[in-house]
């Protein structure tokens, strides 16, 4: 049907109601950005390819400041079968390997259409190609990969029109990694109502920067939203290479340097502007030493490099040499150190601060302090003196317990068992310093040496390195860092995994090693993991470990949780990407900071209650209520189970996140992983019960697992902890094969009609003869995607169950 005049009509009002909306319409543009395409820019012809001619229709409108631009629009939905492309020019990337698409478009709602419910759609495909050069006008579909399906958040009115409240749509999607010299966008219209009013093309890249006396040139990003591109630095003039320590610095996928890695340092001769170290305090001084405190003075360096603003004693005891210090600061001259012992000696040193940071520390000063003066001799000769002193005591000792035991159930600091410490919430303190300190080693920053940076995660980047201790040999750690221009909140939020981290002691929960506060970057140090994360590392090793070791690995992990239970301790994100491996195959807990989902975590969705949750891993319960307990960690711990099995493949393949919440509620529940044994499986469903109270504890999940190390008869027999055994092949709300009408019907089901045809033409036209296939038959059909192989098999065999089922039952099948 060719663009009727009231269709025009319909996009030139759409375009004026975008008129109206004023700056909320027009993007800020991002120092970080290198635009590639924005049809807004281009006030002539956009002469972009339509097929079929009668679809997207090229027309001209106005944007928030009334300059002229041209859009595109489409409006058939009075007609069926609808299949209109529309294809931007050649696009060429340049160095880019990760390009954005940001679409601005309108969209109609279908409901306020009389007559063409049944045809209408509000979404359209975005699609691109990849090539070298350009490729002449004519489009062939079969040649361009689907990025997404895109959706209206808001769509309007025939009402909406009158009143000209139209409402704008932003989308932003991302591809790569491109390899081509240059790309198309094409948008595929199935039936909508819709205007695309501008598409704005672009990568992202690092400025040129200055730091730490070295150049870093322009830097493009990575291909990969994890990716960090590493850079060599040159120094500026006058200035030279440290030795063996020359400077890097890593550009973030989001056009942002990282924290640099190695220096430049000034020739001899030389130096650096307002930007030295401040110089070291030559002598500390005690004033006055009583028992139970020690004043100092110094004078302030010489050359002090920069306005001094404030000063640092570290003290200690001298026989605890500096494992365990603690610190004072002053703002001026002297300071008084307080809450000392008697009769003990410490060791006290000095440090400046400017702007640049803080200086090392000066020589050290050992004081003893006074011994407390005796005075109990007549006490200890008058019997009614010390019957007053132990009831008034005792009395003392039983307001301590009342009031303990008070504060205890109210901030879980009771002691649960002789011997087992109890998790405190770093949120039940006033000040989180306060927190952080009790639980978490501070470190001197220059016991840390970072080699590299191995990731990005919320605060900063992530960098292995190594720490080395006075007194002890050097460890391999991996080291957190908080990014430049942290608020205070994000610091907080930063620290809170080390108070809780700093809590834990358990060989299969990583083990905190400490934290630097009071230094630039802000750091939280922890033992080295060589395997990292735990789906990725099974992704790379698909199929290469026996089930004794995959359950070995699986022992490990609940055994982590068993003693976070055991504590208190609600996980609320566990998943195989937050378990880390070590090098001799050790799986252990890990991400403890954000037992709260971040904002953009991609497999975490909003819920009705706020805030978002990783619904692939989480419990009904959670999902509904956000009732979080060890229960909902043992139902994310059934779904690492899954994964483990699988070798990272991802929970419910490519369902959305609604269909998972879906199915789930009406009994759904993950079919056994290819060539998992069904005890194991058992394990799986027990975990995955709809009543918390039905699940197992994690010490039971041990102890199922310990049986089936040491006896591996037992995997293949059900251990399951359940009084009621269930089965998602023998659920009513899982697909049954016999409700199936032909093979057409299963595949569908199972969101793998794409395939239909396969099966067709190889002969396998019974779900009898489907249910007797092999890897190596699915393989044979043309299947080459791995997950889809599974996917499919995994299917095959829960056929096969239920065959055997209604078999022994004497169903007729």
């Amino acid at each position: 049907m060719a663009p009727s005049s009231a269709a025009r009509l319909w996009t030139t009002l759409v375009l004026h109601g975008c008129c109206l909306l004023g700056a909320a319409a027009a993007a800020a543009q991002n120092s970080r950005e290198v635009i590639l395409l924005d049809s807004k820019a281009q006030q002539t012809e956009l002469e972009w390819i339509s097929s079929p001619s009668t679809g997207w229709e090229e027309i001209s409108g106005l944007d928030e400041n009334y300059t002229p631009i041209r859009t595109y629009q489409v409006c058939q939905v009075m007609e069926s079968n609808q299949n209109n492309w529309l294809r931007t020019n050649w696009i060429e990337k340049g160095d880019a390997q990760r390009i954005f698409v940001e679409l601005k478009f309108t969209l109609r709602d279908c409901n306020s259409l009389p007559g063409v419910v049944g045809t209408c759609k509000e979404t359209f495909n975005l699609y691109y190609q990849e090539t070298d050069a350009e490729v002449g006008r004519n489009i062939r579909e079969s040649q361009y990969v689907k990025i997404d399906t895109i959706a209206a958040d808001e769509s309007f009115t025939q009402g909406d029109l009158g009143e000209r409240k139209m409402k704008l749509n932003t989308e932003l999607r991302i591809i790569g990694p491109l390899s081509r010299r240059g790309f198309y966008l094409a948008f595929q219209d199935v039936g909508a109502c819709i205007a695309l009013v501008s598409v704005k093309v672009y990568y992202k890249k690092c400025w040129s920067i200055i730091e730490n006396l070295a150049t870093f040139p322009d830097t493009v990003t990575g291909s990969e939203f994890s990716s960090l591109v590493e850079v060599e630095g040159t120094c500026v003039s006058d200035a030279e290479e440290e030795a063996d320590n020359s400077p890097k610095m890593h550009c973030s996928a989001e056009g942002e340097w990282l924290v640099p890695i190695g220096k430049c340092i000034c020739k001899a001769g030389f130096h650096q502007k307002g930007d030295a170290s401040p110089s070291q305090v030559s002598e500390l001084i005690k004033e006055k030493v009583q028992q139970r405190s020690v004043q100092l003075s110094w004078q302030e360096p010489e050359q002090p490099n920069g306005v001094i603003t404030e000063y640092e004693i570290k003290y200690y005891e001298k026989d605890q040499k500096d494992r365990i210090y603690s610190t004072v600061k002053s703002k001026s001259t002297s300071a008084t150190v307080n809450n000392l012992k008697p009769s003990t000696a410490y060791v006290f040193q000095i440090r400046a601060f400017t702007a640049a940071g803080y200086g090392t520390f000066g020589p050290r000063l050992e004081v003893t302090t006074k011994e407390e003066p005796s005075g109990t001799a007549s006490t200890e000769q008058n019997p009614v003196i010390i019957i007053a002193v132990v009831a008034v005591a005792g009395t003392i000792i039983l307001v301590f317990m009342v009031f303990g035991f008070i504060i205890g159930r109210r901030y879980a600091l009771a002691v649960k068992f002789p011997g087992t410490k109890t998790y405190i919430d770093p949120e039940t303190y006033e000040d989180p310093n306060r927190a952080v300190h009790q639980f978490a080693k501070e470190l001197d920053a220059s016991c840390i040496k970072i080699e590299r940076v191995i990731g990005a995660g919320e605060f900063g980047e992530v960098c292995s390195g190594r720490l080395k201790l006075p007194g002890k040999r050097d460890v391999p750690v991996a080291i957190k860092t908080l990014k430049v221009g942290y608020t205070e909140k994000q610091r907080r939020d930063f620290l809170c995994e080390a108070s809780i981290m700093g809590q834990f002691d358990h060989p299969n929960v990583v083990h905190l090693e400490g934290v630097v506060t009071r230094g630039k970057p802000v750091m939280i140090v922890i033992e080295y993991m060589e395997n990292g994360s735990l789906d990725a590392f099974l992704r790379k090793h698909d199929g290469q470990f026996t089930v004794i070791q995959l359950v070995g690995m699986l022992r490990g992990i609940a055994a982590g949780m068993r003693y976070l239970s055991d504590m208190g301790y609600v996980h609320r994100d566990l998943a195989a990407r937050n378990i880390l491996v070590n090098s001799n195959l050790v799986c252990k807990v890990s991400d403890f900071g954000l037992s709260r989902v971040i904002d953009d975590d991609p497999e975490a969705v909003y819920t009705t209650t706020g805030g978002k949750i990783p619904v692939r891993w989480t419990a009904t319960e959670a999902i509904q209520y956000r009732k979080f307990t060890s229960s909902s960690d043992v139902w994310s711990y059934g779904i690492v189970m899954w994964e483990v099995m699988s070798y990272g493949e991802r929970p419910y393949w490519d369902m959305s996140n609604q269909d998972v919440i879906k199915a789930i509620e009406e009994g759904y529940r993950l079919p056994a992983p290819m060539d998992c044994p069904p005890g194991l499986h058992q394990l799986m469903l027990d975990c995955w019960q709809k009543d918390r109270a039905d699940r197992p504890k994690f010490d039971q999940i041990v102890g199922i697992l310990d049986k089936m190390i040491r006896n591996p008869n037992t995997l293949k027999t059900p251990l399951g902890t359940c009084t009621r055994p269930i089965s998602p092949l023998l659920d009513q709300n899982t697909p049954d094969f016999a409700t199936f009408r032909s093979v057409g019907d299963w595949l569908e089901a199972i969101k793998m009609e794409r395939y239909n045809d396969n099966f067709t033409a190889t002969g396998y036209s019974s779900l009898e003869s489907v249910a007797r296939m092999t890897i190596e038959d699915v393989m044979s059909l043309g299947i080459t995607l791995v997950g889809h192989q599974k996917k499919i098999m995994s299917s095959i065999q829960t056929m096969r169950a239920q065959m055997l089922h209604l078999h022994g039952t004497g169903v007729q099948v």
